[in-house]
């Protein structure tokens, strides 16, 4: 289920500069811990089977009493998080990855909120993908199941906790959680709270668990827990997730890092055009579809980049261009120039790099040298230019003429995500209901033997 791509692609961390990332890396394995941590999943796998034949009616009113609980404790939670996110400031930890980390009431109830917009969501478990019936009368049905246990490793995103419980309910699975030290007090809140709620509800506890205590060694042993854990998701930095491909002998699908181009064509409407590069880059720069490079067509630049650059700096974004940016930047603007690291880089902070290119075969050749497949965006007017844009860029989002911030979940329609992958087996793109299921044939027949 694993596919590797291999992208000149640096990142920043989602952990606190100093602190021992929640990466497991070389990490030897503890016998205690595996033991403990093959125990959970044990107990993941029994309480997966409540699920199993559960109808939409009981896993919606799951998902709204997690919801209503989640508001109920939101004091709580906000106490654990703020302890959190002050040991990630005494730590290092950059502005954007603080914001990530966050929890105010107003994020508790917009996680709530995802709750209950789950269960507004059709079921998936049992949808027919496809059917028919054979000539010799054999009745085929391929239909959507649950996956079983759903293994998550990210960092410092307590959001993610929610959306990873509530998507695992949804579809059927059980859910258990590796988030990393940084957001460790929160997580452990959050999932105290689920817990209760699922046991009020007369389902198990042990359909949401987390292995934080076990620390790194629990993530080595989560990722050898090959036929107790039935798919593995990392989420965070280029280090995880580049970790957990490479040393998991359970099934993984990949999320990618996220070095996002917006390509502003020849042909593109200018206050536009500066309005959604403006939110690509600034709307939240500690998130993977936040826009890292912006690539300007020279027959638009001296019109496009003068504004943009004006707009972006007095935002406070710091920016890194080639020599005809730096030659175009406003004098109030500092723009220093860009190197080959700068094209590679997922920023995750309030810094852009910036390129003129002299053609779109130029920027879509940048976008595959640079590119971590992730989201890339064509501001245009031009129907060939962005028919050729969408056709040529081999990435898991394109948007035309729209903010790369729309890849996400929740903003297409899918309610909450497990994470955004940039793989091509099983799943590609933001990870919602659907990509947690699998299918399985039933074939049903009258006494029919095989000549």
């Amino acid at each position: 289920m694993t596919t590797t791509f291999e992208h000149p692609t640096t990142s920043g961390h989602d952990e606190p500069a100093g602190a021992a990332p929640s990466t497991p890396g070389a990490a030897a394995a503890d016998p205690d811990v595996t033991a403990a941590v093959h125990d959970v999943a044990r107990r993941a796998k029994v309480a997966s089977r409540a699920l199993a034949t559960a109808n939409r009616a009981t896993k919606d009113s799951a998902l709204l009493a997690l919801a209503d609980a989640l508001v109920e404790a939101t004091a709580e939670v906000v106490e654990a998080n703020a302890h959190d996110v002050e040991r990630g400031r005494v730590n290092g930890m950059s502005p954007g990855l603080l914001d990530r980390l966050a929890l105010t009431p107003e994020r508790v109830a917009a996680v709530a909120d995802a709750l209950r917009e789950l269960a507004g969501l059709p079921d998936p478990v049992g949808e027919v993908v496809r059917g028919q019936t054979l000539p010799n009368g054999l009745r085929l049905r391929q239909l959507r199941v649950p996956m079983g246990v759903v293994g998550m490793i990210y960092e410092a995103r307590p959001n993610v906790t929610v959306d990873a419980a509530g998507l695992a309910l949804k579809s059927g699975n059980a859910v258990v959680l590796r988030g990393g030290s940084a957001a460790a007090s929160s997580n452990a809140a959050i999932v105290a709270v689920l817990r209760r709620a699922l046991e009020a509800r007369g389902l198990p506890a042990d359909l949401v668990q987390t292995i934080d205590a076990h620390g790194r060694p629990g993530g080595v042993a989560l990722m050898q827990a090959r036929g107790l854990v039935d798919v593995l998701v990392p989420r965070g930095g280029a280090d995880l997730i580049r970790t957990v491909v490479e040393s998991s002998t359970v099934p993984v699908i990949e999320t990618g890092v996220g070095n996002v181009h917006v390509y502003v064509d020849a042909t593109a409407d200018v206050p536009g055009a500066v309005e959604i590069v403006m939110n690509a880059k600034t709307q939240r720069v500690g998130v993977c579809n936040a826009a890292e490079t912006l690539l300007v067509h020279a027959d638009a630049a001296e019109a496009f980049l003068p504004a943009a650059l004006a707009a972006l700096g007095g935002a406070g974004v710091l920016l890194h261009g080639d020599e005809r940016t730096v030659a175009l930047a406003p004098e109030s603007v500092e723009v220093v120039p860009a190197t080959d690291e700068d094209w590679a880089t997922e920023y995750l902070a309030a810094e852009l790099a910036v390129r003129v290119v002299d053609s779109l075969d130029d920027a879509i050749e940048h976008i595959r040298t640079w590119s971590s497949g992730h989201t890339e965006a064509i501001l245009t007017r031009d129907l060939t230019a962005s028919e050729r844009f969408v056709a040529e860029v081999d990435s898991a989002a394109v948007m035309v003429n729209a903010s790369t911030r729309f890849t996400d979940g929740g903003q297409l329609g899918l309610g909450a995500e497990i994470g955004i992958s940039t793989q091509k087996l099983h799943a590609r793109g933001p990870m919602g209901l659907a990509e947690l299921t699998t299918t399985k044939w039933v074939v049903t027949g009258d006494g029919h033997v095989r000549p």
